[in-house]
Parts: C-alpha cells; sequence; structure tokens
C-alpha cells in the first residue's frame, strides 16, 4: 500500500507538468502535417467508417442492434477503444520513449505513464462530445443512466494508469514486451465484442471474455449510453474488475519504485 500511495502522490504533486507535457506533445505531433490537428479526427473517421462498411453495411446489411442504429452501436464501443488501444501501447512504452529525459536530471519517472494519458484524453473527450451530440440526432436518450458516466470513467483512468505504470516498468526490463502489448491489443480488438455483436455465444465463451476488464469498460460505456443497466446490478463482475485493477495498480507501483532507479542500467 505504501508503494501505491508513494506514486498516488506524485501524481498529485506533479498535475501542473503532467498537463504541461501533454500539451507539449499534443502541439508537437502534428506541426509538420498540413492539416495539423485534423488529424485527430480524420484516423478515427475513417476507420469508424471502415468498420461500419465491413461490419454493418457487409455482414448485417446495415440492420440495427436492437432499436439503435449500428453506427451508434458501433461508436459507442469504438470511441472508448480508440482511447484505451493507443494509451495502452503508448503508456507502456512512455518511460522508454523519454530515457533521455529520465537520465539527464532528476525526474518524477511514475507521471509519464500519466502524460500520456492525459495527451490521449483531449482526444477521447472530443470524440465523447461528438459521441453525445450524435446520440441526440439519433432521439437516443440515455436517461438517468448517463449519471454513472462519471464512475465509469473513473475505472478507465485508473485501469489505465495501473496497467501503463506496470507495462512500462516491464517494457525497460524486457523490451520485447513491448512487442508483446502490441501483438495482443491487436488481438484484443478483434476478440472482444466492440465491433460485433455476441448474442450468439454460448454463456461459457461470454464468461471467457469477460475476463478481460477492457470487456467490462466497453460494456459499462454502452449501458451507460445505450440506458440498458447499472453498474451495481453485477456486483460480482464490478468486484472483479476493481480487485484486478487494483491488484495491477499495486504491482505497477511496486515494481516501479524498486526498479526506476535502475531503469537507466537496463538500456
Amino acid at each position: 500500500m505504501r508503494f501505491v500511495l508513494q506514486v498516488l502522490n506524485e501524481q498529485l504533486k506533479n498535475v501542473h507538468l503532467i498537463f504541461r507535457l501533454a500539451i507539449y506533445d499534443i502541439k508537437g505531433k502534428y506541426q509538420l502535417h498540413y492539416l495539423g490537428w485534423l488529424w485527430q479526427f480524420l484516423n478515427p473517421a475513417i476507420q469508424v467508417a471502415l468498420y461500419w462498411f465491413v461490419f454493418g453495411f457487409g455482414i448485417r446489411k446495415g440492420s440495427p442492434v436492437g432499436d439503435t442504429p449500428f453506427l451508434i452501436w458501433l461508436l459507442v464501443g469504438l470511441i472508448p477503444w480508440f482511447f484505451i488501444g493507443p494509451s495502452m501501447m503508448q503508456g507502456s512504452n512512455s518511460i522508454y520513449s523519454r530515457i533521455s529525459l529520465v537520465s539527464k536530471m532528476k525526474f518524477p519517472v511514475s507521471i509519464l505513464p500519466s502524460v500520456t494519458l492525459v495527451t490521449n484524453g483531449f482526444n477521447f473527450l472530443v470524440m465523447m462530445i461528438v459521441l453525445i451530440i450524435l446520440l441526440f440526432i439519433n432521439n437516443i436518450n440515455s436517461g438517468i443512466y448517463l449519471l454513472q458516466l462519471p464512475y465509469y470513467l473513473l475505472c478507465l483512468f485508473t485501469f489505465l494508469f495501473a496497467t501503463s505504470l506496470l507495462f512500462s516498468t516491464i517494457s525497460i526490463i524486457i523490451r520485447d514486451f513491448q512487442m508483446i502489448i502490441q501483438s495482443a491489443m491487436r488481438m484484443m480488438f478483434y476478440l472482444l465484442p466492440i465491433v460485433w455483436k455476441m448474442d450468439n455465444l454460448p454463456t461459457i465463451y461470454i464468461n471467457i471474455l469477460k475476463l478481460n476488464p477492457v470487456f467490462y469498460l466497453i460494456q459499462g460505456f454502452r449501458n451507460t449510453f445505450l440506458g440498458e443497466g447499472w453498474f451495481f446490478i453485477d456486483i460480482k463482475y464490478t468486484s472483479y474488475f476493481w480487485s484486478l485493477t487494483l491488484l495491477l495498480l499495486f504491482l505497477g507501483s511496486y515494481m516501479h519504485i524498486k526498479f526506476r532507479n535502475k531503469f537507466v542500467d537496463y538500456i
């Protein structure tokens, strides 16, 4: 517990530095591109169009998911994934990519995964606003279920911080781990019901998929925006998610503090 409190305390003490580095990253990311910040929206828009064409128009023949247009159903799952996928991959490489900064000055290394989350979080926030506008245009009323959105945002950021802290430490020690994460994220996208409906799956396969905490997050956002249920209905699954997330946070904090003074030695 001491390690977790130490890491969290470093985040609170350096909030201003986290946001300053995140803004610097955002400004520098597309400054050499003609379209600049537009790529923040063009990339996901192109991907959404491709997935809608293949899975919505091609496989489902344009049929809705229940009373929800497939495009809206797809967006509610894809938008969190567009934040989760890049954040986990970039977060796992966040320390290694700035190792020159870490090695040259006294620097709170544990904030680097947070910088990645905040950087990607700006784009995620804009896409969430676009999603809410599209829900309004399509007369989809989330109703009182929208009150649980802050809860799922807390789940999302806590899980991503825990995994990024742990994975970024392992990636410094074992460089092959970064490649493993990239391959795992590609497989996870198609294995989880992000772009496909799981209604026809046997219960045993659904239970296996639910072992992945990302399933909890994606399903949670769909429950919230499409008004399909409360997070406290399945208290066992909610307890499982938080138990696993807090375990990852503890392991990440412990390993980070144990090895961070030796990060340069592993390069």
